[in-house]
């Protein structure tokens, strides 16, 4: 069984498999019980949105045995959340991020250092 740090790298590989853009995660298990991390991304289109979410999807039940306890947002394709219980992965449209920019919401969690794991830029 991996642990939550673990499955929100595995989860940033697969958004950057994708050409995610700004993939970013951040620990926040010492601020909220929502979730142990929060993994971000954004798509440049509302196909590549699901691309992305069905990217993360199949290599966490492939890697991980891991399927999402909730999928909210797949019909308005700006903003789709995934769920895992321990993980919580956000993939938005550009629009989207910015309006609700959860980078400055849980600006009091600690980044996850993803050097080394993503290679897009």
């Amino acid at each position: 069984m991996m642990t939550p740090k673990e499955l929100a790298i595995l989860a940033a590989k697969a958004l950057d498999e994708k050409k995610g853009k700004e993939i970013f995660a951040i620990e926040i298990t010492d601020i909220t019980t929502l979730a142990d991390y929060f993994v971000i991304a954004t798509g440049s289109s509302n196909t590549q949105i699901n691309a992305l979410c069905g990217s993360v999807e199949k290599l966490l039940e492939e890697q991980a045995g891991e399927k999402p306890l909730r999928r909210e947002g797949y019909r308005d394709g700006t903003w789709v959340l995934l769920d895992y219980g321990c993980i919580c992965v956000h993939v938005f449209s550009a629009e989207a991020r910015s309006f609700y920019d959860l980078e400055r919401l849980w600006a009091d969690g600690k980044p996850l250092d993803l050097t080394g794991v993503l290679t897009q830029d």
